[in-house]
């Protein structure tokens, strides 16, 4: 009996996906709960196991885009029973049996490997292994289609610009005091939480402080109404092979900075390990983009749409500052906020970042809540 290898359902708007991988190849024999292939959608990749025992027979090359609920392939159940221990005693039986036929045909390149085990060594010193050079792409440019993935970032990119009134206001911050604090509390908080303090969770906590005291941040367009947000669910921007993601920790105001980190370093494993979900993607009221891990000095952060701000973090550089009339050596870090004109207003804008500011250069406020 074959039973067919379908592509599920992964998210109630999603209706394709690319077959990116197949984990097992034609003619093996799979178990119940084995890794088949990986399906990359506009939104995640999924992984689909295996849901019967038997002899896979794929119909459905990888890179191939598939409607959800199509045929991939198809599982033979009535050979079950031919597992990898009766695969292995096939090959040694077919191994040992080689060496009757004939040493030299016109159809072999490799005589060696027919000839019997007393005439192999001389004929192996002879025909040493050669590996082959990786393959190097022909021609002067390579052609290949967008993911699912990336066509919806692109996508959703140009939505933003087109219908958004997008515009970014800039501001810096002394760094000196995150630094300072993180270094005197680092081990014993690993010690008492399990996970290393980071700058993200302050960064969290600073702009849920500065979304409270500028709520028009927080508020989206839906049409002609406004509606504004009195939950603080915040993305964070991670770039992963596959492309921009942005998981989504929830009531970020209700988590202390060893919470976040947590959920933070959750995260990190599952887009590693290419298992973030669609419900980790899902809503959010603000994004933070910290450019500053790649280098980047300065930037101007595109909106996450319907989400009305974005802030972008950038890369601590020691530069000189004005400090009491003298001027010292500071770890400086630019802030940029991206924000919908038509929702928030300059002053509100800049008010935001200033609160981001103060709450950064004073953490132990962050840290003690």
């Amino acid at each position: 009996m074959s039973v067919p290898v379908l592509v599920p359902a992964v998210g109630e708007s999603i209706s394709s996906g690319v077959l990116s991988a197949w984990h097992k190849k034609d003619g093996d024999h799979v178990s119940v709960g084995e890794l088949l292939f990986t399906l990359d959608t506009d939104k995640v990749s999924s992984e689909v196991t295996a849901l019967e025992a038997g002899v896979l027979k794929i119909t459905v090359a990888e890179g191939t885009e598939v409607p959800i609920g199509s045929a991939v392939g198809e599982i033979d159940t009535a050979a079950k029973a031919v597992g990898k221990a009766e695969g292995e005693k096939l090959k040694v039986e077919t191994v040992e049996k080689k060496p009757s036929a004939p040493a030299f045909t016109q159809q072999s390149n490799s005589p060696t490997a027919q000839q019997p085990a007393a005439a192999a060594p001389s004929q192996q010193s002879k025909s040493p292994i050669v590996q082959q050079p990786a393959a190097k792409p022909e021609g002067r440019v390579t052609r290949r289609k967008l993911t699912p993935l990336r066509r919806k970032i692109a996508l959703q990119l140009v939505n933003a610009q087109q219908t958004a009134a997008i515009l970014t206001t800039f501001n810096e911050v002394d760094m000196s005091a995150v630094m300072s604090l993180r270094k005197e509390v680092q081990e014993a908080f690993q010690a008492k939480h399990g996970v290393k303090l980071g700058f993200m969770s302050f960064f969290i906590k600073a702009v849920v402080e500065a979304l409270q005291a500028v709520p028009q941040i927080n508020a989206q367009l839906e049409g002609d109404e406004l509606i504004e947000n009195h939950y603080f669910d915040i993305g964070v921007a991670v770039g992963t092979e596959k492309g921009l993601m942005v998981p989504v920790l929830r009531d970020c105001e209700k988590l202390s900075l060893a919470g976040l980190e947590k959920e933070l370093l959750g995260f990190a494993v599952k887009a590693r390990e290419g298992k973030i979900g669609l419900s980790d993607l899902q809503g959010g009221c603000f994004t933070i983009s910290n450019g500053g891990v790649y280098g980047s000095l300065l930037s101007t952060p595109i909106l996450n749409p319907p989400q009305s701000g974005i802030l972008g973090m950038h890369k601590i550089q020691d530069r000189p500052v004005a400090i009491d009339g003298k001027v010292v050596i500071r770890p400086m870090m630019y802030l940029a906020l991206s924000y919908d004109h038509r929702v928030v207003d300059g002053k509100e804008a800049v008010t935001f970042l200033i609160k981001i500011k103060e709450a950064l250069e004073n953490p132990v406020r962050l840290f003690l809540d």
